[in-house]
Formats: C-alpha cells, structure tokens, sequence
C-alpha cells in the first residue's frame, strides 16, 4: 500500500522547489521580516503547484517542507543575517511575481536571482563613507545637538566607517565589532571636546554611532513576536539586547580610558540652532538612508516622502499622545504611505518602511538606558528602558494598524492572474 500511496502523490518538481528556496535565502538576506517571508514563499508555492508547503525562518535558518504528511520532502538552509539591501530585495521580488504568473519558469528565475546576487551595488565606496558621516551629523541635529555636535558627530560617523573597512579585512574582530567600535567613537568623542572645544559627548556619541544601534532589529522584533512568529521574534529580540549591552559597556569603558587620558570633559548643553536647520535633516537623513540600505534610485522620492510622513505623524502624535505614545502616529502613517507604494508600483512595501521608521525607532533611548544603568543610575535606566519599550510597542501597534488599514497585496490574491507558471526549462 505504501508504493500505491507514493504512486498517486508525485514527487514535487525539482525546478519550483529549487526556485522557492532561492528565493527564500535572497529575501531572507536582503532583509525581509520572517512572517512576510513565509507568507510569500506559501503563497508562491500554492501558486507553482507544490502542495503541502510549510515553512520556518529564524535569523540563522531557512526550513521547507513540500508534500503530505506521509511523504514530506524537507529542506534545509544556514543562513545569515545579512545587511538590508532594498534594491535587490526589490528585485528578487519582481522575479518572484513573473514566476508567480507565469511568465518565466522556475529555473530561469533561479538564474536571475543568482544574477541579482552578483550585481554591484548602485553607490560606490565613497558615497557610502559620505553617508555615514551625513547620517550621524542629520541624527546628530535631530537629537538636539548644535553646531558643534554636528561636526563631531560626522567626524564619529566617518571614523566609524573607516574602522568597518578595516574590520572587514580581520574577520576575527567580526565577534568583537561593536563594543570595540563604541569603545573607539566614544574615545574619540570625549577627545574632539578637549580639542574642539565644549560639547555634549553623549549627543556626539550617539551620533557616531547611529548606524550600529539596533533599533530596526529590536522593533522588527516586537513585529515578529505580534504575528505569533515566537522563535523568529525572540531570537531577534536576543540579538537586539547582546548588541545594546556590547555598544554599552564599549562607550562605557570608552569613556573611562579618555577622561583617564585627557581629563574629563566639561558639562555643557548642546547647542540650539535654527528651525530650518530640522528641516535639512530630514531631508540629509533619508538621502543618507538610501545609500546605506541601498535602494534603488527610482524610489529615491517615495523615501523622501515616506520619511517626512513619518516625522511629521510621529510630531502630532507626540503633541496629542505623548513622546512615546506619539510613535504610533507615525508607524502608521508610514505604514499607509509604503502600502500605498506597494500598490502602485508593484514593488515590497519595505523600500518606504524600512527608511520611513528608522526616525522613529527606540535604539537611542534603549542605549541612553543601558548607559545609565552602567553608570549607576539605576532610577534613570529603568525608566528609560520603559520609554524604549512603549516606543516599540508603540510603532509595532501603528504598522499592524496599518496592515488592516491599507492590507498588502499577495500572490494568492484574488485580482492576481490564475494562470499555472510554466514548470519546464
């Protein structure tokens, strides 16, 4: 009975399922959210024809299954979480929809994928090192520094690119990078207030280091554990905290070795400058945030406005609700504007999302927390892991609020084309 069963379930063809798990290793690399992930891959593979699929993506691993119960054909991948790069997950995305529909076989897409994988980025390595001293210096003002907070923190943000390029040479400093990273941008902090004169270190500090502070992970995070993808969430979560803690003790010790060398730095308030001067960070940020998380040109607008959506709901949200309560504003409002994009342009709603909330995610306040638990405040480090807490929640709550608002378009939805891909080739 056992040969008649296996007679009358066909083995799953090879070319889908190779396709499908292509797919699923780009999309996971190039940063997509684990519950998207398996809502696509399912909805890909009912289209394909591949019955029974299930899948299980956590930060490290890919698993798929393929068949009935009886005759499941389980698959593996070792993965890692890799920098986000919307353009190509933008484009394994496109490729996706013509296999979905029909219009390339599964093989040909694999190809392309594979072909996406090799393609240089769009921004060369000095339009990257500008964006790393442009977004520390935009963050820099929208934190509340002042003129010389800014320059301290694009020259933090340009010293901290430098060290990646030379940790990227020494693999061993890979499992120490951030620690020794905040030891280093916070040194040098204190140093630029003994030779550029007065500053706020801290504001200089979190400057510098706005592009390792792991807000994103810690929200997508929160993301994940709300759609019931406990594993995913917690180990993200797990992520998130070992980071704040090595970035913490870094700037801690950091700081211990630079008073001890130079003498501690004067307290001063940071600076104010002009309204106008806001603006230009938002404008600065964003611009920077495209060449970070290497977007396409095409979507260069749609960020833009993405973002400015986003601060500005998260200001009204903030004068109506609170601070921290105020991020619910502005998750949903990006929320509505990338759902908005995916619709009319056909593309993943993460190329607006993904930039649109980095403004407002929680990693400064997380890290203000821990730098006040290191330095004894216990008081002030609990409230302001509360404060970090509520914000996250806060934004996770706008963006599902916004899923039901303005749902994201799916494979298996009804106004997509029904017509069976083609198998073959």
């Amino acid at each position: 009975m056992a040969s008649t069963a296996q007679t009358e379930y066909p083995e799953p063809n090879p070319a889908a399922v190779g396709f499908v798990m292509h797919l699923g290793r780009a999309m996971h690399s190039y940063g997509e959210a684990s519950h998207r992930l398996e809502d696509i891959l399912g909805a890909l593979s009912d289209r394909l024809g591949l019955q029974g699929a299930q899948f299980f993506s956590q930060p490290t691993s890919l698993m798929a299954s393929f068949g009935p119960v009886e005759f499941q054909r389980t698959y593996m991948l070792r993965v890692q979480p890799g920098d986000v790069d919307l353009r190509n997950l933008a484009a394994v995305h496109a490729v996706s929809l013509e296999v979905a529909q029909g219009h390339i076989p599964p093989a040909e897409g694999s190809a392309r994928i594979a072909a996406i994988a090799a393609s240089p980025s769009p921004y060369g390595p000095f339009l990257t090192t500008l964006a790393f001293g442009g977004i520390s210096g935009a963050s820099c003002q929208l934190l509340g520094g002042g003129l010389r907070e800014i320059v301290a923190g694009t020259v933090l943000g340009l010293g901290l690119r430098g060290f990646m390029l030379v940790a990227a040479r020494v693999p061993r400093l890979g499992r120490v990078f951030e620690p020794l990273a905040a030891l280093l941008v916070s040194g040098a902090a204190v140093a630029l207030a003994h030779v550029g004169g007065p500053l706020s270190v801290l504001v200089a500090t979190l400057a510098g280091l706005i592009v390792l502070l792991p807000g994103l992970t810690l929200t997508n995070a929160l993301n994940e554990l709300a759609s019931r993808q406990l594993a995913s969430g917690t180990a993200r979560l797990s992520g998130a905290f070992i980071t704040f803690l090595g970035l913490a003790f870094g700037v801690a010790l950091g700081n211990r070795l630079a008073t001890a060398a130079f003498g501690a730095p004067a307290a001063v308030q940071a600076g104010s400058l002009p309204g106008w001067a806001g603006l230009v960070a938002l404008v600065v940020s964003p611009l920077c945030g495209v060449v970070l998380l290497k977007a396409a040109p095409r979507d260069i607008p749609w960020i833009v406005v993405g973002t400015a959506l986003g601060v500005g709901g998260g200001q009204v949200g903030a004068a109506a609700l609170g601070v921290e309560l105020g991020a619910f504003a502005g998750a949903v409002a990006v929320g509505l504007a990338s759902s908005i994009y995916a619709r009319l342009q056909n593309r993943p709603p993460a190329v607006v999302l993904v930039p649109g909330i980095l403004l407002l995610v929680p990693g400064s306040v997380g890290f203000r927390g821990l730098t006040s638990l290191m330095e004894r405040q216990t008081l002030a480090g609990i409230e302001t892991a509360f404060s970090m807490m509520l914000t996250a929640v806060a934004l996770v709550s706008g963006l599902l609020i916004a899923g039901v608002i303005a749902p994201e378009r799916r494979v298996r939805d009804p106004g997509a084309p029904t017509r069976r891909p083609r198998l073959s080739g």
